[in-house]
């Protein structure tokens, strides 16, 4: 595999990834509500406040992402919510069409985001962007 595959791949990975914490980011806020989300927190076993932080990790995080900044960071970042999310479906089995869905896509999630932390933004991202404008004119 050639180096533009893997950039490939990485472009790949994070508009997955990003559209999907942006998604659920987005749900939290507008759907669910945050005082809703923070019910929902609290009900699993997690700080309620703990809500607010994950909600606006998962928006601006997955925007990031997406984008191409600071992806690998933001992957790591993110592993603690995607492993919160594995603990709160873990007894309801794998399949995610379960009730209250199963573990299979939050461990899937969890390994989509360790595969981009050690990937990190590719060659196709706003941070390679800004570095070779960046290079071009103090080069």
């Amino acid at each position: 595999m050639n180096t533009r595959h893997v950039d490939l791949v990485a472009l790949i990975l994070r508009l997955a990834l990003g559209g999907m914490f942006v998604a659920h980011g987005l749900l939290k806020l507008l759907v669910f509500s945050l005082s809703g989300t923070a019910q929902f927190f609290a009900a699993a076993g997690f700080p309620a406040w703990s809500a607010y932080p994950v909600t606006f990790i998962e928006i601006v995080g997955g925007v990031l992402m997406i984008a191409g900044l600071y992806s690998r960071g933001i992957a790591i970042v993110t592993l603690p919510i995607l492993l919160g999310a594995l603990s709160v479906h873990w007894a309801n089995g794998w399949l995610f069409t379960n009730a209250k869905g199963g573990w299979e896509y939050a461990a899937f999630l969890s390994m989509t985001a360790v595969a981009l932390a050690l990937l990190g933004d590719g060659a196709y991202s706003l941070r390679r962007l800004f570095q070779r404008n960046q290079t071009a004119t103090t080069g």
